[in-house]
């Protein structure tokens, strides 16, 4: 367990599995990344729209029981008092990574460090499983989210025209990749 100004990291308990999603606020739209690859390397770019917009995911409707005590996943929450203010859950993937399926914070504690401390976490547990590093998914929409994780050590590693066919307004799917270090 984790504790920072107030803020304490939990892995998730039975009493809890009713407040995973309260972490789950809006979020701003504020430009794309645009990925490209030469050389055998992932760079971007930023578009920013001169019009921003908000979005939001729906709400996870998963059997929360199956990550207590999971050897295979895990979900950490973030909690300022008896508030739960952001969530992470991971899951060992077939490639040796811990697998972000979910990274989000409450947004009026963003920019306050629970992001990072929820990364902690879930490096420490990826280390713990004696896994190679931590990947995830972004948008190429999600610009905010995706700058947050270049600070945090993420490398782009790859992009997917396709995984989102079927959502009209999501063009690209990235892959971030934190590789740790021997």
């Amino acid at each position: 367990m984790k504790q920072s100004k107030k803020i304490t990291i939990k892995p998730l308990e039975e009493e809890f599995t009713g407040v995973v999603n309260k972490a789950n606020d809006t979020f701003p739209v504020i430009g794309k990344i645009l990925p490209s690859f030469f050389k055998g390397a992932w760079s971007y770019e930023e578009q920013l729209y001169e019009n921003k917009s908000e979005t939001s995911f729906p709400d996870d409707q998963l059997n929360w029981t199956e990550y207590i005590d999971s050897e295979n996943k895990v979900v950490f929450l973030a909690f300022h008092a008896e508030e739960c203010i952001g969530q992470i859950r991971l899951v060992k993937d077939w490639n040796g990574f811990a697998y972000i399926e979910n990274i989000a914070v409450r947004e009026r504690f963003r920019k306050s460090g629970i992001g990072h401390l929820l990364l902690e976490s879930a490096e420490r547990w990826a280390q713990d499983k004696s896994l190679i590093g931590l990947s995830l998914e972004a948008q190429n929409d999600n610009v905010i989210a995706c700058r947050f994780y270049e600070k945090e050590g993420f490398v782009l590693g790859g992009a997917d025209t396709l995984k989102q066919h079927a959502n009209p307004n999501i063009d690209i799917t990235l892959y971030w990749y934190k590789v740790f270090r021997a």
